[in-house]
């Protein structure tokens, strides 16, 4: 089953006019900002797997770093923090881990002074707890210290937008260093890779009490707009305040996701995407015609990572809070991977309507459930069979089992997607 993309789309925005006369302004303005932020991570994942064929499932670590990213860059500065000694201490930790790095490059370039073979292994695993060592010991009274006295290091209390900038740039860095790892491994083996990574990434957030706050949380995260209460105090009522707040706050989002979009659409349409295209189809006649098969993978995983910690951060700096507890692969990696699918990989088209879609449709799925499981409850204890119990659980539970049905529909009559790729011959 295919159709034109522009009746897809009409169909989308009546179904978001639906959603605007049941459920009011205020939600839909709050579900329209946190699919545009989906959007721009399902324009990650695309240029990761659409464009590259790259079986990216980490998808939450980088989300995750995002909102960190948001959070250190946007969040009031800690007066605590930096007018006490935990500055430098953390100065001598990094300088205790440059030096245990440039021990580590010396010792994997002693082969220049003649040692080989199982020495020169043996000195570079000695390099390597040297480093270990000299880091653990410079870091540990850091930590000890700052969260005893300040909590934690606080923000720099930059603009909420540079912080969005931010997100997408450590994303990318970090995801530099990851593909330069996994990304000579097979597909299903890097689907494991970057799992495992995500899990790591999310561990190492949760614990990091002095940079994060941990499972204590942080908010409120401050907006690149005028919040509610700002137009509240310049006389606007509770419900026009809260929709200028949202609208405007939706209006920076998409104008993100259009630059966004612009910019893959070009590289797509032009001899970089065809190049991409190649190399996914067939990366060993790409390798053959001279192309950097790695380096071209790189660039794509880097990209999709920078949208993905792009999109993070916006999540976190609308719902205003920082919780690593609540990022749960469900949330993220499985909702993209579904929305791709559904939308159709390798066209941006197709990215953006199938994660406005899907987020729409896992959002409104929980009080649908709840307005339907209360309607048979009550129809069944007027028969006499009793009420349905734990309501509020059980409709949070039908949101996985609507997701389970859309795919199977969408694989069912739409294998490659509701707007899949155009393949030019």
């Amino acid at each position: 089953m295919r159709l034109h993309p522009a009746i897809l789309f009409a169909g989308l925005f009546a179904f978001f006019v639906g959603v605007f006369l049941l459920m009011g302004t205020p939600y839909t303005t709050r579900l329209l900002v946190e699919a545009t932020a989906f959007a721009l991570i399902g324009l990650g994942l695309n240029i990761q797997f659409g464009y590259g064929g790259l079986f990216n499932f980490g998808i939450l670590g980088f989300v995750m770093l995002g909102g960190v990213a948001a959070v250190t860059v946007s969040f009031p500065v800690n007066d605590a923090f930096w007018q006490s000694d935990g500055p430098l201490m953390l100065g001598r930790a990094a300088a205790a881990a440059a030096a245990g790095g440039f021990i580590v490059w010396l010792a994997r370039k002693s082969s220049r002074l003649g040692i080989t073979g199982g020495w020169r292994a043996a000195l570079v695993g000695l390099a390597w707890f040297a480093a270990y060592v000299a880091y653990r010991s410079q870091i540990d009274p850091a930590v000890a210290y700052i969260e005893s006295t300040s909590g934690w290091i606080g923000g720099l209390g930059l603009h909420p937008v540079l912080s969005w900038i931010a997100g997408g740039i450590l994303c990318a860095g970090l995801s530099y260093f990851i593909g330069k790892i996994t990304l000579g491994l097979r597909t299903d083996y890097l689907a494991i890779a970057t799992i495992g990574i995500a899990e790591i990434l999310r561990s190492f957030v949760k614990n990091l009490d002095w940079l994060t706050r941990g499972t204590l949380t942080v908010s409120p995260v401050p907006w690149p707009v005028p919040r509610a209460a700002d137009f509240q105090a310049a006389g606007a009522d509770t419900t026009m305040s809260l929709i200028l707040a949202r609208g405007s706050f939706l209006a920076v989002v998409v104008a993100f996701l259009i630059f966004a979009f612009i910019l893959m659409q070009r590289a797509y349409e032009g001899p970089w995407g065809r190049m991409m295209r190649a190399i996914r189809d067939n990366h060993i006649a790409a390798g053959s015609m001279g192309k950097d098969v790695k380096g071209r993978q790189l660039e794509m995983f880097m990209l999709g990572s920078a949208l993905m910690g792009v999109g993070g951060a916006i999540l976190v700096s609308f719902v205003q809070v920082l919780d690593p507890g609540g990022y749960q692969p469900i949330d993220y990696t499985f909702l993209i991977w579904v929305a791709l699918i559904v939308g159709g990989a390798g066209n941006n088209w197709g990215a953006v309507f199938g994660t406005l879609f899907i987020v729409a449709v896992y959002q409104l799925s929980a009080p649908a459930s709840f307005v339907i499981f209360r309607w048979i409850s009550a129809w069944s204890t007027d028969i006499g069979w009793g009420a349905i119990p734990d309501v509020d659980s059980r409709s949070q539970q039908m949101r996985v089992f609507v997701l389970g049905v859309v795919i199977t529909l969408a694989l069912r009559f739409a294998p490659k997607g509701f707007i899949p790729e155009k393949v030019r011959r």
